[in-house]
């Protein structure tokens, strides 16, 4: 009874593992644009954004130009990224409306891009809690130890937003000083 039971647990499995197989091996549909035209987020990427726009719960960062995405990339954040940064050593990534107020392409990491964080009310709210906000919140790529091509993964910055080197180097192509960063939770 138990040998029967066993060989009608391996052939539905075998069944289901076929079915998905089947699944996984018909050719991908591609998305082509229309003739003439180009998938902006896939087309060439030149001249300055408008806007970074970083959503923490999707781990995306989107490039904007004239209201339209151009760029869309996959990130890192802070190893605690859940809520606002608060101060110091929290692993948090702050959330709100910064600029890009310097540039850095000799950083422990692959080029960075520092946005202005803390802002006024971030200092105002720890002078009044007597502790450290926090700052130097970077955008940036991999450490510089690794192999270009490598992805550290999970959320391991100290709060700031991470990605491959090639992307930071298309972003660092793109975004001048005081390119606006919206941070959303």
């Amino acid at each position: 009874m138990r040998r029967l039971a066993r060989v009608i647990a391996a052939l539905a499995l075998l069944a289901l593992i076929g079915t998905g197989a089947a699944l996984w091996l018909r050719p991908p549909v591609p998305v082509v644009p229309p003739e003439g035209t180009e998938d902006p987020l896939t087309g060439p990427l030149t001249g300055p954004v408008d806007l970074i726009l970083i959503e923490k719960s999707a781990r995306r960062l989107t490039l904007i130009r004239d209201g339209q995405p151009v760029r869309r990339y996959d990130v890192a954040l802070g190893f605690a990224p859940e809520g606002d940064k608060d101060r110091q050593g929290d692993g948090r990534t702050p959330e709100g409306r910064f600029t890009i107020d310097r540039r850095n392409d000799g950083s422990a990491f692959h080029l960075s891009l520092g946005l202005d964080y803390p802002q006024p009310e971030d200092r105002k709210r720890a002078r009044a809690g007597g502790y450290d906000p926090g700052g130097d919140i970077m955008i940036h790529g991999q450490p510089n130890e690794l192999p270009d091509g490598i992805r550290l993964p999970g959320d391991w910055t100290a709060g700031c937003i991470a990605l491959t080197d090639a992307e930071i180097r298309e972003i660092w192509s793109v975004a001048p000083l005081g390119t606006v960063v919206e941070i959303r939770p």
